[in-house]
């Protein structure tokens, strides 16, 4: 069914399904939605739930520069780029890897930068109960560089402060220890 609606899309933008080079798109393309859209089986408390004793550590944690792929809900178009998360022990830390693929979880579903940046800082304020969650990411977007106004430099940068992270110290030290 999948393969159809795909060669039917072929068809409609003018080309044919059935030459050499696209026979096999319909199920390459299929197949590659299964890993692009694959956060929509994972489920951040289970990416979160190992925690270990922060030993009193209760100072900023930062990991920076984490890639991610993920696809504009608007236009179905690829955005890219970094996500830096920080958060300040409550009594609990989470393995760093932890923290990647929670970025992952959410950016491998149909999303906008805004509620991506949100939901990664929800998820780590609601299953680390940290004093403070920072996430800042930029990304460039497709929708914006192939098409429409055509901006080939444009990168978008959200953030989302949660809890002691909304103070100006801690989110001057987050931006600098992120950012520098």
């Amino acid at each position: 069914m999948m393969e159809q609606n795909i060669k039917d899309i072929i068809s409609a933008i003018g080309d044919d399904p059935y030459r050499e080079g696209l026979i096999d798109t319909p199920s390459r393309v299929v197949k590659s939605w299964k890993e692009l859209y694959s956060g929509y089986n994972q489920s951040p408390e289970e990416i979160l739930k190992r925690t270990f004793d922060a030993d009193g550590y209760d100072q900023l944690i930062i990991l920076k520069d984490i890639e991610f792929y993920s696809t504009c809900e608007h236009h179905m178009l690829p955005f890219f780029g970094k996500a830096y998360i920080g958060y300040i022990p409550n009594s609990r830390v989470v393995g760093i890897s932890k923290l990647a693929r929670l970025v992952d979880c959410f950016a491998r579903r149909l999303q906008i930068q805004e509620r991506l940046t949100k939901q990664i800082a929800e998820a780590i304020n609601e299953h680390l109960n940290p004093l403070g969650v920072a996430v800042l990411i930029e990304a460039k977007h497709l929708c914006m560089i192939s098409r429409g106004v055509s901006k080939q430099n444009s990168v978008m940068v959200t953030s989302e402060l949660i809890g002691c992270m909304r103070n100006q110290e801690a989110r001057n030290e987050f931006l600098k220890l992120a950012k520098g």
